[in-house]
């Protein structure tokens, strides 16, 4: 089986897009992830739900855990606030890393080493540099155990 056939609709997001627009889509939709594009419409990088997390989270907390514990409920119920005018762009890491791609024509085997190489849940599948469509690891797994 090949990339094309098991690719999905699914939705991205830009470079520029709202920040808080695209965790919502995230949120609403119960995504890993989104692919980002850049300004040409060609995937940038991966988005993951973890690191719009990762943006929420306070740097004290995320170093002691046990702080978590003694955050009120106002505070946590305003954290969202936190991405109002921001970019998808300002969520990245800083060092952007290899986006997890496949081409149209690849195998599922090649798709699955990729997903897993890159420790990512969901791969972008491109046709000339274009996306036509992503690759979970739910659709993977999908095509690749027995019924």
């Amino acid at each position: 089986m090949q990339a094309r056939e098991m690719a999905e609709d699914y939705p991205v997001t830009s470079l520029d897009a709202d920040a808080l627009d695209a965790a919502n889509l995230m949120g609403e939709h119960r995504l890993p992830g989104l692919v980002v594009t850049d300004t040409d419409g060609k995937p940038h990088s991966v988005l993951g739900a973890s690191q719009v997390v990762r943006f929420l989270v306070p740097s004290y907390v995320q170093d002691d855990p046990a702080l978590a514990g003694v955050i009120d409920e106002q505070f946590a119920d305003k954290v969202a606030e936190k991405l109002s005018g921001h970019t998808v762009r300002e969520l990245l890491p800083k060092e952007r890393p290899e986006l997890a791609i496949a081409e149209a024509d690849d195998t599922i085997i090649e798709v699955a080493a990729v997903m897993a190489r890159m420790r990512c849940p969901l791969v972008a599948v491109v046709d000339n540099d274009r996306i036509i469509g992503v690759i979970t690891a739910s659709r993977l797994l999908e095509h690749a155990l027995p019924r």
